[in-house]
């Protein structure tokens, strides 16, 4: 989704009140009478013994309104006036006694299927729109929800313009909602790729939410809907709206930790199914207190965020401030919208600050281990070394040449391995043992002492980054005396359950040179931190400390890295 976009569709909100027509009626009285009789439409009927409040039927039984109506100004030429009508119940509608539409059958709702919508445009007669007080009259029933007898919603415009501001209006809102539905999916696209950084399923959700939000309470015009089915679709939406009220706090209590979080969401979660089933019928009611509930949370996660000085902190804010304005100088419906794309935005920022900062520290930590590596590779090919190496490798030819062969042998066997997994990011374990043999021959040859390699339990269809045991295997030889018997013996051992994987590599030695305990975290162990970084995040666990037989190291993978 473009933020472009986006800001223009809240931009078209916000300045659509400033353009709005001033009305070209003005609705003077209201009354109210049970019963029927065909001559209650007829303008001239005196209607002062009427109620001027609606009754509460009983089911089934014929309900009249009344209102008298003053047209302020006549329609153009050419043009003619209509009517538009958000009513519970089937009826018939008259206008100065001229019957101009029905809506469904009304007294015979129990006999007769469903008929009529909820919200009806009628044109009004041209020769009875001239300016005056007008009667308007509805012969109605309600068999279903005999407590709502009243007209939801009125306005009188030119019959063209009512039918062409709603389609315009639905437009940009089904774009608007489109543009949530694209970056909803988009972001479970994300999520799904890593499914380790769950705000991104979060800020789809509340994407989605949104859009089903926007089309359900804008799919009046072309999904025409009886009074009896209103109420499903105001818990509907109210379902909608308290996903959306519990989602977008949770997601920023995720971006801004603090204290008592899991009791503070099960309390806030508790409070909204209060709102939610609380005044069954009071859906604007439901719907101001989820919304309030919501902000007022968002804003205390947000403000203890910015006393603590969490990094954008500041502008979501002042969006919060900014959408609360929203709400107070304007109509519910435009700052519900409004607000909610507004606070998405903000959402969106944190979400696109984490992903860099994600991003920023992967890109160090492949610097880092590649950094590393070379220091490694250097480390093996360093003149002192190859020196030593040389001048062993001397003497084993002019002493013994078939072992000089297989010096040489092995020499070029260590470096045809590190050249196959220097750029590896994991490698299989046998490979990795292959590469300490190797160097246990090479510093066998070397030192003239017997290195013993062991092994147990070990899963050969594991992976493992590359030079990792090699690199602790190093350490071993360089930091340990050998035994009675001229040996240096080394044990590597796995074990894993649903929770972890853990290689355990012993060094077994008579004892430790002098500098192993004056040496600090040197190239080799940062080595191996970067690399099981680099490999497995977080979800790793290393140890290196002495024993009585010599020294031991363990890797411990948790399960969720693998």
């Amino acid at each position: 989704m473009k933020l472009r976009s986006l800001f223009f569709f809240l931009t078209v909100l916000l300045i659509q009140p400033l353009y709005a027509q001033e009305p070209v009626y003005k609705v003077q009285k209201r009354a109210y009478k049970i019963g029927d009789q065909a001559e209650w439409s007829a303008p001239q009927f005196n209607d002062e013994d009427w109620v001027g409040t609606s009754p509460i039927l009983q089911g089934g039984e014929i309900l009249w309104y009344r209102l008298h109506i003053e047209i302020l100004e006549e329609p153009e030429s050419l043009r003619q006036y209509g009517i538009q009508l958000e009513a519970y119940g089937e009826y018939e509608i008259f206008w100065d006694g001229v019957l101009i539409g029905e809506n469904g059958n009304p007294g015979q709702e129990e006999n007769l299927p469903p008929e009529g919508e909820l919200w009806a445009t009628y044109g009004i007669p041209a020769h009875l729109s001239d300016t005056g007080v007008h009667v308007l009259s509805l012969r109605t029933s309600l068999l279903h929800f005999p407590d709502h007898t009243r007209i939801h919603a009125l306005k009188i415009d030119y019959y063209d313009d009512l039918f062409t501001d709603a389609l315009i209006q639905n437009t940009y809102m089904h774009i608007f909602a489109g543009a949530f539905l694209i970056t909803a999916l988009y972001f479970l696209f994300l999520y799904l790729s890593n499914r380790k950084v769950y705000s991104t399923l979060i800020f789809s959700i509340c994407c989605f939410l949104i859009f089903a939000l926007v089309v359900t309470v804008f799919s009046n015009e072309y999904l025409p809907l009886h009074y009896s089915n209103h109420v499903l679709r105001l818990q509907i939406l109210s379902i909608f709206l308290l996903g959306i009220s519990f989602l977008i706090p949770f997601y920023f209590s995720l971006q801004f930790p603090y204290p008592w979080r899991k009791l503070s969401l099960i309390l806030y979660l508790g409070i909204l199914l209060f709102i939610l089933f609380m005044k069954h019928h009071a859906y604007d009611f439901k719907a101001i207190s989820l919304v309030l509930s919501m902000w007022i949370f968002s804003f205390g996660i947000v403000s203890y965020g910015a006393y603590n000085k969490v990094k954008g902190t500041h502008l979501v804010l002042v969006i919060l401030l900014l959408s609360m304005v929203v709400f107070l100088v304007t109509s519910f419906v435009i700052s519900l919208y409004v607000g909610l794309g507004l606070i998405l935005l903000s959402m969106l920022y944190l979400l696109a600050l984490q992903i860099k900062s994600e991003r920023l520290a992967y890109e160090q930590s492949l610097v880092q281990s590649t950094r590393l590596r070379l220091e490694l590779l250097k480390k093996n090919i360093q003149p002192h070394f190859l020196m030593n190496t040389l001048t062993s490798l001397i003497d084993w030819v002019e002493e013994a040449p078939k072992k000089g062969v297989l010096f040489i042998e092995a020499l070029a066997r260590e470096f045809d391995l590190f050249n196959q997994i220097e750029n590896q990011k994991l490698i299989p374990i046998t490979q990795e043992i292959a590469l300490c043999r190797s160097h246990l021959e090479i510093m066998g040859y070397r030192k003239e002492i017997n290195y013993i390699w062991e092994e147990e339990d070990i899963d050969h269809e594991q992976k493992i980054p590359p030079a990792v045991l090699h690199t602790l295997l190093e350490n071993g030889i360089t930091h340990s005396l050998p035994l009675k018997d001229n040996s240096i013996r080394f044990m590597l051992s796995y074990v894993s359950n649903s929770d972890y994987k853990c290689y355990t590599f012993l060094t077994f030695a008579a004892g430790l040179t002098s500098s192993t305990n004056k040496r600090g975290e040197g190239t080799g162990l940062k080595y191996v931190k970067a690399r099981l970084t680099e490999s497995y995040g977080s979800k790793w666990e290393f140890t290196s400390e002495p024993t009585d037989q010599g020294w031991k190291s363990t890797i411990k993978i948790y399960s969720e890295a693998v």
